[in-house]
């Protein structure tokens, strides 16, 4: 199973898990958080993912397909702080964190592979995005 952290800032990270854990109406196993608030240095919010990262390693024992970890912006601290981690095809990174990318990621990690993943769900997250039209919304309810 691919391990998946969400690193965020503020409580977004925790946020999101709550709705992925109301949807599916339980938390799912294997969901890291990192919420970067306040100010700090470099070095210690990239000892605080490297804790994280190592939690979430050691709670699949080993048997991990490799670990997903989506941030919120790119070029902020959360994706910049990822960066010096990054392991190709074992650990890696997708910006732009949604909810219906983090319900992809969820639904698939256990069939697919990393690379094969990370597609479904940046496609996922862009398909999540829509301007809700009149047209839309007599499709999705009748009115």
């Amino acid at each position: 199973m691919i391990g998946i952290l969400i690193v965020a800032h503020g409580s977004l990270a925790d946020s999101l898990v709550e709705c992925a854990t109301h949807v599916l109406g339980q938390r799912p196993r294997g969901l890291a958080t990192l919420d970067f608030t306040g100010h700090a240095d470099p070095n210690e919010r990239q000892k605080a993912l490297q804790a994280r990262l190592d939690e979430l390693a050691a709670l699949n024992d080993g048997d991990s397909d490799g670990i997903l970890v989506l941030t919120d912006v790119y070029g902020a601290t959360p994706s910049n702080t990822l960066c010096r981690l990054l392991e190709p095809s074992h650990i890696e990174g997708v910006s732009g964190v949604n909810l219906p990318m983090l319900l992809k990621a969820l639904n698939y990690r256990e069939t697919l592979p990393l690379p094969q993943l990370i597609d479904r769900i940046v496609e996922g997250g862009r398909s999540g995005i829509n301007h809700i039209s009149e047209t839309m919304c007599h499709a999705a309810t009748g009115r």
